[in-house]
């Protein structure tokens, strides 16, 4: 099991990832959100951001996180592969890099937010709605060295 960048071959399986731990774990989003979220991670963010993947000893990804900077923009794990210590590993390897390390979590997800707050983040402010304006509040945190 190791690290790399992401290839433009490992797209569909990223997709997969995506929606299978979305499935999986954001039960407040209704079908018709997950579908219309899907398109814009299939179409526009997943071929257009930079992502780092954990694969199996087959070279098959297991999780990917994306980052801008010392912000982690996703973080997602195959849920086969949940509670292994993948998420940890991701957020180590951006801890190691940064200072400070930022992340926003859905409110509704409570057990993203622990896993957070069990890598050392804090809370520091809650908007009532997500980035789209749609109504998921997000918990903004913070971790720092």
């Amino acid at each position: 099991m190791s690290f790399r960048k992401a290839q433009s071959g490992d797209l569909g399986r990223l997709f997969d990832i995506w929606r299978d731990a979305v499935e999986a774990t954001h039960h407040f989003l209704s079908a018709e959100d997950r579908a219309e979220i899907a398109v814009i991670v299939k179409n526009d963010y997943l071929p257009n951001a930079e992502f780092d993947v954990y694969v199996d000893a087959s070279g098959k990804p297991l999780g990917f996180m994306g980052c801008t900077g010392n912000n982690v923009d996703a973080l997602f794990v195959d849920p086969k592969c949940h509670r292994q210590g993948i998420g940890r590993q991701f957020i180590d390897r951006v801890k190691a890099e940064y200072d400070e390390v930022t992340v926003q979590v859905n409110e509704q997800q409570p057990q993203a937010h622990a896993f957070y707050r069990s890598c050392g983040f804090k809370d520091m402010r809650r908007d009532p709605v997500d980035d789209a304006g749609r109504p998921f509040p997000t918990v903004h945190m913070l971790w720092q060295r």
